[in-house]
């Protein structure tokens, strides 16, 4: 571990994590033009923002900070791979790490691994995915900041867990031992044709609110882990369909079952990859 990684972990354990994005989620909601317009040039020059892939580029149409960082992308531009066979990306990111999960240890960077019972927060629903297949993508301040199913599915359950707000990148997922069964998520379980599948939203530093399309938001807190069952009310979702989004840079971790799929060989640490490109095979038979 470099020195400079130990230190930016060591000043974000200093700082009051959630109190500082609940501060960050009052401004990105404000509706004042000035503010709201201020912000969002801000945003596009300090990260790059492509908002020619907007729905709108006129800042106007966009009631808030948070309502341009959520925004819609144009039609076409995110095309969902058409095979029957494919699994998506879910957003557009960086792939962190993508493989096997060893038993139930999740690779998190180099010499670091994580247990999935504890990113799921149930030893049960984890021994599930003993052996399977797991991948991470970080989605950087500058990404489309929607989350989309990677195959066709219907969702069980979903489980809330509190936890801290650490930085998700790069240089704070090679310091912090832990970090993604560490902060706060969203556990997102569904039935698939390949079996059950996970999908994690994982909150970070500054993350002003995770909203899923069934149960709109859930905002950074300190409460008790929230299980709800869906398994009765029919929420099934197309490959490619929008299930929720982040208010600002985040994670999101997919497992599948033990013998289900085959990620593709270009999935390599430090992968660009966009919502809908395929980066999976399915182990079906057809």
């Amino acid at each position: 571990m470099n020195h400079s990684a130990e230190i930016f972990v060591a000043l974000q354990r200093l700082l009051p994590q959630h109190a500082l994005s609940r501060l960050i989620a009052k401004a990105a909601e404000s509706k004042k033009p000035w503010l709201k317009n201020i912000l969002i040039k801000k945003a596009i020059s300090a990260f790059d923002i492509n908002i020619d892939e907007a729905f709108s580029s006129d800042l106007n149409d966009y009631e808030s900070f948070n309502a341009f960082f959520t925004r819609a992308l144009k039609d076409g531009m995110r095309p969902v791979d058409p095979a029957q066979t494919s699994i998506i990306s879910p957003a557009d990111g960086a792939v962190s790490q993508a493989g096997a999960i060893d038993a139930q240890r999740i690779i998190q960077a180099k010499g670091s691994d994580y247990s999935a019972s504890r990113l799921v927060g149930c030893p049960e629903q984890a021994a599930g995915y003993e052996n399977g297949s797991f991948t991470t993508i970080y989605l950087s301040p500058r990404d489309y900041h929607r989350v989309h199913l990677p195959v066709a599915g219907r969702l069980l359950n979903t489980r809330y867990i509190p936890g801290d707000l650490f930085s998700v990148n790069d240089k704070t997922a090679q310091a912090l031992p832990g970090l993604f069964a560490r902060n706060e998520r969203l556990v997102c379980e569904f039935e698939t044709h390949l079996g059950n599948m996970v999908v994690v939203f994982v909150g970070a530093m500054l993350v002003a609110g995770i909203e899923t399309v069934w149960g709109g938001f859930e905002t950074p807190g300190r409460g008790a882990v929230r299980f709800t069952d869906y398994s009765a009310d029919d929420l099934n979702y197309e490959k490619g369909a929008e299930i929720g989004r982040f208010k600002f840079g985040s994670t999101v971790i997919l497992l599948f079952q033990e013998g289900k799929i085959t990620w593709s060989d270009s999935l390599l640490p430090g992968t660009k990859v966009q919502m809908g490109e395929k980066i999976a095979e399915s182990n079906r038979t057809q």
